[in-house]
């Protein structure tokens, strides 16, 4: 069966069908998996065997330094002049002195020189972009007045997919029957589909609304190990995810020192990872700015007048199974920030991560078929945010039940997304809409429950329901 799937992918999707077990490997999986995913296709072609995983090892091995083979690296710069590194570069601008700012992570640079035709060619370098890039060691640098590290990025050549074609993905689906479709999106984000349930493919893929929707927020809580963060570090390439820490009006709106947007300007999501531990600069201020952000996508900061985004937000976090007794018993996993009913009320679906199992050994919880390659899912997606299915759900479906406009508006997005993920070509039958409809108003339903536990003379218990129209 496995083997006739992955047959028909490589014949429908040809040069973006990957070997996800290669991509697994632990030799290249230190980088992200949409950039070990594009080496795959750039350095072995359709030879994705245990070869090319050598010669790919040594390759990443070569330009990709090690925490501890910094010194080394720059070294090299030091001694030869020039050195070639595989490395997420970002940019950021100087007004003050005219220039752009070269961030070098792997090197811990953050302060050396970029040429201004790199910066032009690469709108995205704003906001990180993987790729190999030319460095040069400059020494005449530090005769300018600017006190920057004298390394210049002088070639650049971005790693981005190679083909990206919508009607592909669009008109690929046809081949596909919905068991399959959902086999293969669940392979393309690197897990087993033998698994997972239907119902936890389903709901595993509810993950991937947000990347492919605009505006959408999404919570998940549940126990450690069940890939709730990786799926946003690996394969949605346009996403930013803030670790906990400290989190400040500058950084996720719009630094007014240096005259910067921040992340909700430059990327598709925005990931709140172990929420509990997430910690918001004056939190009345920031949290305010971030209930009006999710009302409509608009905010305001200091000379900043009402600017738009279509970032949406994710907030994830573990919890102990053995202390939760039922759905609003989570709460207290919840930051401060977050005990409040209008802000949760700006969440449209709540992900139930303890009804997915733990990914375990990596020959049962990983994929080892064939899928499509992650940089061309990451963009598909990126893509699709520019149309919206709403019309599909206001024509095809019937909501029942106590409906606030909140609730309106979070099931329909939550099902405009997963129609464009799952029937990106627009053919359905009805059997096939109601088991997406019943699981996106479920992930609402639990929002509900929420903020029933939180304030039940406020928002009395109710259960929302949906009817697919004949």
């Amino acid at each position: 069966m496995r083997e006739n799937l992955d047959s028909k992918i490589r014949r429908v999707f040809g040069p973006v069908a990957i070997n996800k077990k290669i991509s697994n490997n632990a030799s290249i999986a230190r980088i992200p998996r949409f950039i070990s995913e594009y080496l795959i296709s750039y350095k072995c072609g359709d030879k994705q065997d245990a070869s090319c995983i050598s010669s790919l090892s040594r390759y990443i091995a070569e330009l990709y330094p090690e925490p501890s083979q910094r010194d080394l690296f720059l070294s090299k710069l030091k001694e030869d002049g020039q050195l070639k590194l595989l490395d997420e570069f970002k940019v950021r601008v100087d007004l003050k002195n005219n220039a752009y700012i070269l961030e070098i992570p792997s090197l811990q640079i953050f302060d050396a020189y970029v040429n201004d035709e790199i910066v032009k060619k690469n709108e995205r370098i704003f906001s990180g972009l993987w790729g190999i890039g030319l460095l040069y060691y400059s020494p005449d640098a530090l005769k300018t007045k600017r006190s920057m590290t004298p390394i210049v990025l002088e070639d650049f050549r971005p790693f981005q997919a190679s083909y990206v074609d919508l009607n592909l993905f669009r008109e690929g689906r046809r081949y596909f029957s919905l068991e399959e479709w959902r086999d293969l999106l669940v392979t393309s984000i690197g897990l087993n589909p033998e698994a997972y349930s239907p119902l936890q493919k389903t709901l595993l893929l509810f993950r991937l609304v947000p990347a492919i929707e605009t505006n959408v927020n999404l919570l998940e809580l549940g126990p450690r190990a069940t890939g709730k963060t990786s799926l946003y570090r690996n394969t949605v390439y346009y996403a930013r995810i803030y670790a906990g820490g400290t989190i400040t009006p500058a950084r996720l709106f719009f630094d007014a020192r240096l005259s910067i947007p921040g992340d909700l300007a430059l990327h598709d999501i925005l990931v709140f990872d172990e929420i509990s531990k997430v910690k918001l600069q004056n939190p009345d201020e920031l949290a305010s700015k971030l209930k009006d952000y999710m009302v409509d996508g608009f905010f305001e900061r200091g000379a900043l007048k009402r600017a738009h985004s279509t970032c949406s937000l994710v907030f994830v976090g573990n919890i102990d199974m053995e202390k939760v007794q039922d759905v609003g018993s989570v709460l207290s996993y919840l930051p401060g920030f977050m005990h409040d009913s209008a802000f949760l009320d700006r969440i449209h679906g709540f992900i139930p991560g303890w009804e997915l199992p733990k990914i375990m050994k990596s020959e049962v919880s990983l994929a080892s078929g064939y899928g499509l390659a992650s940089d061309y899912l990451a963009e598909v997606l990126h893509r699709f945010r520019s149309e919206s299915a709403e019309g599909v759900v206001n024509e095809h479906f019937e909501l029942i039940g106590n409906y606030t406009i909140r609730d309106e508006k979070a099931v329909k997005k939550l099902l405009s997304g997963m129609i464009k993920l799952f029937f990106p070509n627009y053919e359905f039958d009805n059997r096939e809409l109601a088991e997406l409809a019943t699981l996106a108003t479920d992930l609402r339903n639990r929002v509900a429950r929420l903020l029933t536990r939180m304030s039940p003379q406020e928002f009395p218990e109710k259960e929302l329901g949906i009817r697919v129209r004949g």
